[in-house]
């Protein structure tokens, strides 16, 4: 841990399956990195399984504690990769043979089923093997009562209005965090108090609001899952519905980023009162070349193996922008609006 002072940031986590264990390793190394305090997170879908283990595991251990259930959440996601230790075999075969990843036949019966039968004939008892998960490794009685605790903010598409619905502690659960991962085509739709729920990536992948709008810092650092640019056009089936998929889920974050590049460049102009309008320092870790390999069955896929390098690559990732962004916290921010965004 180093000597230099502790900086106030908030987080916003992108979703992607088991792409998300991505995410894992960013928050993994600022966690042993020590110098910057996560006040507030703005999840969706795997962003908010991993806000949760993060808050979670800070409120009953501190920073290791945080390390230790974020390991422990994905170790047991790892355990329901059992379908397709079935056919590893085969997979292996498929991977020498450098054949598109459709060519699983896990992957090609879900994906057959999923988009002819709806989610109450597919999986009529809405079985979710997460929910288990969750309610194990997750004390969320803790994590909504504890002062200690960091504030959340779980993004969800209300089906019925199309609108965004934020869940905020203290009324989180194992059903928010479902609410929030819920893909349709896999999954009905998340009930709480009457209303239904679908993946807040459709809406806000993750939103960036919660984090504007609440006092306190004013860096909020986005961890990014979706690929934003890929520079090969995709050239099967499957890589046409990923690239959709992908531009779709990173839609409302691309919205948010201009509209506060639009209001900084205001506030920095003098047209816009400094003092009623806050000034946000934006910053990004991600790692598109890498997320561009990788294609829709790793979402599906959470091997403990891949699990691991993406862990890997998340920690290397938040490592090297630690290494050359830390100074600028509190200062300015690091994106470049122009290059990402605009």
């Amino acid at each position: 841990m180093s000597n230099e002072p502790v900086k106030k940031v908030g987080f916003a986590l992108q979703g992607g399956g088991a792409h998300g264990a991505f995410v894992w390793g960013v928050l993994d190394r600022v966690l042993e990195d020590g110098r910057l305090s996560v006040e507030a997170l703005s999840a969706t879908s795997a962003g908010a399984m991993n806000a949760v283990a993060f808050a979670s595991g800070m409120v009953t251990g501190g920073p290791e504690g945080a390390r230790a259930t974020l390991h422990d959440f994905w170790r047991e996601v790892s355990k329901m990769d059992t379908a397709f230790d079935l056919f590893s075999p085969w997979n292996q075969w498929i991977q020498a043979m450098k054949l598109p990843p459709e060519y699983h036949p896990v992957h090609a019966a879900i994906h057959t089923l999923t988009h002819t039968l709806p989610p109450n004939l597919l999986n009529p008892f809405n079985f979710n093997p997460l929910r288990a998960t969750l309610e194990r490794v997750i004390d969320f009685e803790r994590l909504n009562h504890s002062p200690d605790a960091p504030q959340l903010f779980l993004n969800a598409t209300n089906v019925r209005t199309g609108k965004l619905k934020v869940f905020q502690t203290p009324q989180l659960s194992a059903e928010t965090c479902l609410a929030s991962a819920c893909l349709p085509p896999y999954f009905q739709a998340v009930e709480i108090d009457g209303e239904h729920y679908w993946d807040g990536g459709y809406l806000g992948n993750p939103a960036i609001y919660p984090l504007i709008y609440r006092a306190g810092t004013r860096d909020v650092i986005i961890a990014q899952v979706t690929a934003i640019r890929r520079d090969e056009l995709p050239a099967s089936a499957a890589d046409v519905l990923h690239r959709i998929t992908e531009i779709s889920f990173n839609s409302s974050l691309m919205r948010e980023m201009r509209a506060i590049a639009f209001a900084t460049k205001l506030i920095d102009a003098g047209e816009l009162n400094s003092e009623k309008h806050r000034r946000m320092f934006m910053h990004w870790i991600g790692n598109d070349p890498l997320m561009s390999q990788l294609g829709t069955s790793t979402q599906f896929h959470p091997e403990w193996k891949l699990l691991c390098e993406l862990r890997d690559a998340g920690r290397e990732s938040a490592r090297a922008w630690l290494d050359a962004n830390y100074d600028c916290i509190g200062v300015r921010t690091t994106i470049d609006f122009a290059e990402m965004f605009l």
